[in-house]
């Protein structure tokens, strides 16, 4: 018998999904009870080398209301060739190339280890996908020409089938033409003026509207008349216009507007990303196309403006927000707003590339990645090796050489009757599909089914929310079990369109009955994790400080439900081992930076949530509570406590925050290593012993995407504030010369350590009052 742990694995593997309940309580109000909602983080396109690949479309429920794919729960019959859908009962027949079914020879959909398969529609037309360039030029001469090159070699990357286009813009925005041989041709708008889709098409004289031009005199035949479509004068497949594209790229001069002595440039973002929004609104509705945009300050002027181009008035912070003190965030807020649904409703998503010593107003602009997928990636410059390395794996390819990177995706999820869906919070909108699956209470983007994911990639992770509605008073059989199924869509980076089915199944039990059944399936880093994008939705609109309290209501309401305690008596207090790291994990996530704003600026909040948004359950762990390895010559490398007793003088420590790898040499490390022991050759285990965590950090750095930011520091150096700020403050200034305490570092704060966090918790806890 596998334990449960081995169980939450096993489905994590075969299926992409975690739950945060894996056996569930059969009514409505025990589920209201369980405190954690039932919810589950889900992978749609989680690597699975094992998956057979199908080449035809699924077999459907031929219920209308319904629509469930055949899945190994479905009851078949193979004397009468019928199978009964497991999500709404009804019988159905199976269409004729499944005549020869019996059950020893069964098609792949209906094997058990296959509750996860990925279908090929074959019917369905290939698109090659689009790829439109916009980019800055208001940036320093070395930072442009550091994102030409990249931009450069990201063309050998691309397939040669796919379309790319280009735009910069500065006071002013070009859309050039990539048509045209011999000399380069573009199309000029202000910067002041946003224009819609029409306005847009008319202009360029392109879509679905305007003539094509004949051959030009002296040309004959007809093939020449697809080149010469007007859409195709923007955007040309990577082998036509490969070299014509890297000649522009090196011509390409900054802005050449004058900037007068105080001011900012004059930047046009917001029209810029309106127009690219628009150009492919008109020529590529509903087909995977990708806005890449490199921004290298704030935008100055025109709608989505952020800041004006006063140096003397500084770009908003935390506490402006706070103040109500920002003159352009709110309008802004909604003008990206409307450009990311307006993206996202034709299946297309944009990339923010970031790099600037001051922030460039990704505050206002996260809407354009948080909606449709894109990437946001965060630099000081864009000619670092952060940067370019971090661009290189966007167009990373899998084992068969294929784009890690699908398109235009929908998300269906279709429960058994005794469940609906509240929502889902992740890189999503929602397709507002109200049918019967639709609870009427909301957890993120609710009150849908259904959700379009524009940029879907083998770690994309959405966190959906259920409710049981079977009302106490009928129970569900105690042998009952429910069923969700998952069905994505989406196109594949070949241009084929491929249906991802995932089907699980939990068992009901009564929780008033049995509660240490429904206890034993809880899975904390699941609930962990969904509680934080829980905590960060409600972030984005509520005061932090409400947020906190709330999550501190709902841990001690856990601790209530599942302690084991006499009441009054806080040292009585004890938890299960399903439920003991999950106070720690809330303890870390109240410090993190995704809702402690301390220290950081809008935009860094912005991209540290919007990472928490998208990661899978592993990544997302990592940035709630990181990971602390010690390195030392008491033995092979260990896992330690993420605590200030854990920084010995005698270690090396290794931490991995998802954002930083942080290697921290304590004193008499750094000590050694300053006099050069390292270099001589009878002390060759200290040099091995410095190189060790080199090493390991190189592996982290080479699979993470963004790319994390490298620091190697030590005991009383700057940078030691990465780790020191993370730790757990056990030991602090305020009680380090306590008689008898074994010597850590101190940390210079006023936090409260996690030991006095969980005295306080199980105190409350206990209390008969609370």
């Amino acid at each position: 018998m596998t334990t449960y742990q081995e169980f939450i694995q096993q489905n994590e593997d075969r299926d992409g999904v975690r739950l945060s309940w894996n056996v569930w309580p059969s009514s409505r109000l025990e589920a209201t009870r369980m405190v954690v909602p039932l919810g589950c983080l889900y992978t749609p396109l989680k690597e699975r080398p094992d998956l057979p690949p199908i080449q035809y479309d699924p077999v459907l429920c031929t219920k209308p209301s319904c629509r469930a794919v055949l899945n190994p729960f479905s009851q078949v019959d193979y004397r009468s060739k019928t199978w009964t859908c497991n999500i709404c009962f009804n019988r159905n027949p199976f269409p004729p190339q499944y005549a020869a079914i019996t059950e020893q020879h069964q098609p792949a959909e209906i094997i058990p280890q296959f509750s996860t398969i990925e279908y090929t529609l074959m019917r369905a037309t290939c698109h090659p996908p689009v790829y439109l360039i916009v980019l800055d030029t208001c940036m320093d001469e070395e930072d442009l020409q550091a994102v030409k090159e990249s931009l450069q070699m990201s063309l050998s990357l691309l397939p040669p089938n796919a379309l790319i286009g280009l735009i910069t813009y500065g006071k002013m925005i070009q859309v050039h033409e990539l048509g045209c041989e011999g000399c380069s041709k573009s199309y000029v708008f202000r910067g002041t003026k946003d224009l819609n889709a029409k306005q847009i098409q008319e202009m360029l004289g392109i879509g679905k509207g305007v003539q094509p031009r004949g051959p030009a005199p002296g040309q004959q035949g007809h093939h020449q008349q697809h080149d010469q479509l007007p859409s195709n004068r923007f955007l040309q497949p990577v082998h036509k216009c490969d070299m014509a594209l890297t000649d522009l790229l090196g011509e390409l001069q900054g802005d050449p507007w004058p900037v007068a002595q105080g001011k900012r440039p004059l930047r046009s973002t917001g029209v810029a990303l309106s127009i690219a929004v628009g150009l492919l609104e008109c020529t590529y509705p509903n087909t995977g196309a990708r806005i890449m945009m490199f921004v290298g300050g704030p935008c100055t002027q025109g709608p989505g403006m952020v800041v004006g181009d006063e140096l003397k008035h500084p770009i908003r912070s935390h506490h402006d927000i706070e103040k109500d003190n920002c003159k352009y965030m709110k309008k802004a807020m909604k003008f990206y707003e409307g450009l990311a649904n307006r993206a996202a409703n034709n299946g297309h998503l944009v990339d923010l590339y970031s790099c600037a010593l001051d922030q460039t107003g990704l505050h206002e602009m996260k809407y354009s990645c948080n909606l449709t997928g894109g990437h946001m990636v965060l630099g000081d410059s864009f000619n670092t090796s952060l940067f370019k390395q971090t661009f290189q794996r966007v167009f990373k390819r899998d084992s068969k050489g294929e784009f890690q990177m699908g398109f235009g995706a929908t998300l269906e999820v279709k429960t058994s009757r005794e469940l609906k869906v509240c929502g889902a919070i992740g890189p999503c909108i929602s397709l507002n599909n109200k049918n019967q699956c639709v609870a009427d209470t909301e957890i993120g983007v609710g009150n849908t089914a259904s959700w379009k994911i524009c940029g879907i990639y083998p770690n994309t992770t959405l966190g959906v929310f259920f409710e049981v509605v079977n009302q106490h008073n009928a129970p569900i059989p105690q042998s009952g079990r429910g069923y969700i199924q998952f069905v994505t869509q989406y196109q594949h980076s070949s241009g084929q369109r491929r249906v991802r089915v995932t089907t699980l199944s939990r068992s009901w039990v009564d929780a008033s009955v049995n509660i240490q059944h429904v206890a034993a399936g809880f899975d904390q880093e699941a609930a962990a994790v969904l509680m934080a994008r829980m905590a960060m939705f409600r972030a984005e609109s509520d005061d932090v400080q409400d947020v906190l309290r709330w999550l501190d209501r709902m841990l001690i309401r856990l601790c209530q439900k599942f302690g084991d305690y006499h009441k009054d008596d806080q040292n009585s207090f004890r938890f299960s081992e399903q439920f003991s790291l999950y106070p720690q994990f809330m303890f870390h996530l109240r410090r993190s930076q995704f809702l402690q704003v301390f220290n950081n600026s809008p935009d860094e909040t912005s991209y540290y949530r919007h990472s928490l948004n998208k990661e899978d359950l592993v990544q997302s762990l990592i940035m709630i509570q990181p990971i602390l390895y010690s390195y030392s010559f008491n033995g092979v490398p260990e896992p330690v406590l993420l605590d200030s007793d854990s920084i010995k003088p005698d270690r090396i420590l290794l931490m991995d925050t998802f954002f930083q790898i942080v290697i921290y040499h304590g004193e008499i490390m750094s000590q050694w290593r300053k006099e050069g022991y390292h270099n001589l050759p009878e002390y060759d285990n200290f040099k091995q012993l410095l190189q060790a965590p080199v090493d390991d950090a190189q592996d982290i750095l080479e699979t993470r995407f963004p790319m994390p930011r490298y620091i190697d520091t030590e005991a009383g150096g700057s940078q030691a504030r990465f780790l020191l700020s993370k730790v757990n403050p056990s030991q602090t200034h305020n009680n380090m010369y306590t008689w008898g305490q074994e010597g850590g570092a101190p940390v210079l704060t006023d936090d409260v350590s996690l030991q006095v966090f969980m005295d306080h918790l199980k105190k409350l806890a206990v209390s008969s009052s609370s």
